[in-house]
């Protein structure tokens, strides 16, 4: 993962109607280092089927594509990265599956950020940093200030952070951002990711 990385994570029910293909050809005009496949209500094969799209999209303009969940699907569609949540399979057995790839895993605690690197995690998300609809209890930007001197590998900041506040998670010490509505709502996709962008890729470490 790059030092400083804007990340976006897909979710087609707030896209008013776009597709993610659209979405995320706009976000990469924008800036987007990273792109992340994530759709919990979609049937497998359609999950799959939307992989193989995103991925020959984001690889065709050199950004890095990230498939959640399914280990099987990341190493069927040649993905960057997996990504696993707290109740997904063990990343042991994930890396059975996929090799080499980069593996993520969501933290949601000091505790859980601190296991998922002894697992093994290439990378971890914390959060969600503000509420969001679905995670109405925050972490709060001072698990960033003090897992940033601490943690050894790259870790990425997510939930309910937008352009109001995302100074605030910069200065505590996250180097790289995770949105989703932000960007995935927005009327100008492209603005938007670029306005992000550029205050993510200032950050000095």
């Amino acid at each position: 993962m790059k030092p400083h990385a804007f990340y976006l994570v897909t979710e087609s029910n707030l896209s008013k109607g776009r597709t993610n293909a659209e979405i995320v050809r706009e976000a990469i005009k924008g800036g987007v280092d990273i792109v992340q496949l994530r759709e919990k209500e979609w049937s497998k094969e359609r999950y799959r089927e939307e992989a193989k799209k995103l991925r020959k999209l984001c690889h065709t303009h050199e950004v890095l594509f990230v498939v959640n969940d399914y280990p099987d699907i990341a190493k069927e569609v040649g993905a960057d990265g997996l990504h696993l949540g707290q109740e997904d399979m063990p990343i042991a057995e994930a890396r059975k599956i996929v090799g080499k790839m980069k593996i993520g895993k969501s933290t949601h605690s000091g505790e859980q950020a601190l296991n998922a690197v002894k697992e093994g995690a290439d990378y971890i998300s914390i959060g969600p940093i503000f509420p969001t609809r679905k995670k109405p209890n925050p972490v709060g930007v001072g698990l960033i200030r003090a897992l940033a001197p601490v943690l050894k590998i790259p870790f990425v900041a997510i939930g309910g952070i937008k352009l109001e506040n995302v100074d605030e998670v910069l200065s505590a010490g996250a180097t790289s951002i995770a949105v989703i509505s932000a960007v995935v709502e927005a009327e100008d996709v492209r603005a938007a990711t670029a306005a992000f962008a550029h205050k993510i890729h200032e950050v000095k470490l």
